[in-house]
């Protein structure tokens, strides 16, 4: 037997889809055949992701919305059963970011922030698919995490944290419903190529070209090459006895620490 690791005809909810690693993975799911949702809380971003996904012929619900916002997140699930009859997937990406800050200065608003939009807002839209995915006996969620977590990167704190309560959310979900026909797995990856420094900042650019040059695989991470197809495997039924588990699609960046 072949276990299949072909999406078509899937429907994905895609969180955070309308930049960085989200718009990656949204355009990588839906050259695999997906049907997707794809989420963002700025409506001109989902406007200008929804042109590429209708270049790319995929069948798509643009939604905007904040993770934050537990009843929102009820709502999509709501509206994804709605216009496909059903949820296969969950990618839990969406997550506000905060410039970097000593420990020593991390305020309230930080920490409301990350954990906010992190482990609070994957926790809701965990439980706003659960009984769609209980319901017909097969679901997948995807979470992100962070090697930042994993490593304690200076001036990460509240984003650090943050991430491991991800993966914390990511074990006890996979225990809790492994017997439901659900897995539930988290992606530390390393893309950040939206975020480069431009040319003519030659000392950030320096900077970033040593920090990637250090890694086993000595370059960033693609959102849509390299990232996405870790996150599509965990969607697929190739995947099917595998949960509760971290995967590093870091280019070997953690053995750096």
């Amino acid at each position: 037997m072949t276990l299949d690791t072909d999406l078509t005809g899937r429907v994905v909810v895609v969180t955070g889809a309308s930049r960085g690693i989200g718009r990656g993975l949204a355009r990588h799911l839906a050259g695999r055949g997906a049907r997707l949702v794809v989420t963002g809380r700025k409506q001109h971003r989902l406007d200008s992701l929804a042109q590429e996904l209708d270049g790319l012929g995929a069948d798509f619900l643009p939604l905007s919305f904040d993770v934050a916002d537990r009843e929102a997140c009820r709502a999509m699930a709501d509206a994804t059963v709605a216009r496909f009859g059903r949820i296969d997937g969950l990618v839990a990406n969406a997550q506000t970011f905060r410039s970097v800050t000593p420990l020593a200065e991390v305020g309230e608003a930080d920490m409301d922030l990350l954990f906010d939009t992190g482990p609070k807002g994957t926790l809701w839209l965990m439980q706003a698919v659960y009984p769609h995915m209980k319901a017909q006996g097969r679901g997948r969620i995807v979470t992100f995490g962070s090697n930042a977590g994993l490593t304690g990167g200076a001036g990460y704190g509240p984003y650090s944290s943050s991430k491991e309560a991800i993966r914390g959310l990511t074990r006890v979900a996979a225990r809790e419903w492994g017997a439901d026909g659900i897995t539930v797995n988290c992606v530390c990856p390393v893309s950040a190529g939206h975020r480069a420094p431009p040319d003519d900042d030659p000392q950030r650019k320096a900077l970033w070209e040593r920090t990637y040059a250090n890694q086993p695989i000595p370059r960033d991470g693609d959102a849509e090459t390299d990232i996405a197809p870790v996150v599509a495997f965990l969607l697929s039924d190739a995947s099917q006895y595998m949960t509760g588990q971290t995967v590093m699609a870091d280019g070997g960046a953690v053995m750096l620490h």
